[in-house]
């Protein structure tokens, strides 16, 4: 697959604790990434941060550590990262997604 040098990044933000069915919720975008034919994605796991609501999430108090930021990345080009918008609207309930432009250096198997 090739990546144009003028990609995008799709970045999606989402809790550790958020579900879709009976699996973690950046599992399922990942595998519908995969499905949907781009060209990669990756999750990324917070040690802190907040949303929406304000609500503190840390690894530093345990109790606080049980529902994480979870970042998953997707680079491709605009028309299919577009393409796959429906398919997130349809997953996240709550979260954040943004899009922007990247300059792809290297994208070798």
């Amino acid at each position: 697959m090739n990546i144009p040098e003028d990609g995008y990044l799709l970045r999606i933000f989402v809790g550790e604790s958020d579900r879709h069915g009976h699996h973690p919720l950046y599992e399922s975008i990942v595998l519908q990434a995969r499905e949907a034919g781009l060209a990669g994605a990756t999750v990324l796991r917070g040690v802190m941060g907040f949303g929406k609501h304000s609500i503190l999430h840390t690894a530093k108090i345990l109790r606080l550590s049980e529902d994480m930021p979870m970042i998953i990345e997707i680079v491709d080009s605009l028309e299919n990262i577009e393409k796959f918008l429906p398919v997130l609207d349809e997953l996240i309930k709550d979260g954040l997604v943004t899009i922007e432009k990247v300059r792809v250096i290297h994208y070798r198997a």
